[in-house]
C-alpha cells in the first residue's frame, strides 16, 4: 500500500513538473518521425497479466517495395537513438504508473512473446509490478547478459523494500547523466530474450 501511495504521487508529481518536457519531445517526434507519438506495446504486468505500456515513438515507419517494415536498425534515426540512449522515450510510462500498471521501480517488463522461454525461477520476476526503472538497469542495463540481468530481477524480488526503491530511483538517476551502461553506438538494444534461449541449446 505504502509502494502504491508513493507511485501515485511521485508519478503525478513527475508529470506535472516534467509537462514541458514531455510536450517538447512530443512536437519533435511528430516532426522527425511523424505521427503516432506514441508507440504503445502488450506487456506482462504483475503476474504476467497483459497490459498497454507507453513510450515515446523512437523508430520511422520506412517500408520495403513490399509493404514490410524495415530492420529495426535501418529505420532507427539519430535522433530516436538519442531518445533511448537518454531514457526520455520512457517518460510516457509515468501514465502507466499513475494507472497502476507499473510502478517506478521493478523489473523491465518485456515482450508476451518471452514468456514461454522462462523457466519457473524467472516467471518470479512478474511476482511484482514492472518498474520504470529496476536493480538491473542500475546494475548494468543493456551492457550485462540475460543471465545476470534475470538473476538480479529476483534478487529484487526477494530483497524489495521502500529504502531499497530509494536508492535505485537516486541511481537511476545517476546513471542517465552519466549514460553508464547503454549499448554501443549504433547498437538499438540488447539481444532479444528468444536469442539469448536458442543460444544457450546450442551450446
Amino acid at each position: 500500500m505504502l509502494k502504491r501511495t508513493f507511485d501515485f504521487i511521485a508519478s503525478l508529481s513527475g508529470l506535472i513538473i516534467l509537462s514541458p518536457v514531455l510536450l517538447v519531445v512530443s512536437v519533435l517526434v511528430w516532426m522527425k518521425l511523424g505521427r503516432p507519438v506514441f508507440f504503445t506495446q502488450v506487456r506482462p504486468g504483475l503476474n504476467a497479466e497483459p497490459f498497454k505500456m507507453m513510450k515515446f515513438r523512437t523508430m520511422t515507419n520506412e517500408t520495403d517495395e513490399d509493404g514490410n517494415l524495415l530492420p529495426n536498425e535501418k529505420r532507427m534515426t539519430r535522433f530516436g537513438s538519442f531518445l533511448r540512449s537518454s531514457s526520455l522515450d520512457e517518460l510516457p510510462e509515468l501514465f502507466n504508473v499513475l494507472k497502476g500498471d507499473m510502478s517506478l521501480v521493478g523489473p523491465r517488463p518485456l515482450l508476451m512473446d518471452y514468456l514461454p522461454y522462462f523457466t519457473e525461477e524467472q516467471m518470479r520476476r512478474h511476482d511484482v509490478k514492472p518498474g520504470i526503472t529496476g536493480w538491473s538497469q542500475v546494475n548494468g542495463r543493456n551492457a550485462i547478459g540475460w543471465d545476470k540481468k534475470l538473476e538480479l530481477d529476483i534478487w529484487y524480488v526477494d530483497n524489495r523494500s521502500l529504502w531499497l526503491d530509494l536508492k535505485i530511483l537516486l541511481l537511476t538517476v545517476k546513471k542517465v547523466f552519466k549514460r553508464e551502461g547503454i549499448t554501443h553506438d549504433g547498437d538499438v538494444a540488447m539481444p532479444r530474450f528468444d536469442e539469448y534461449i536458442q543460444q544457450k541449446s546450442t551450446q
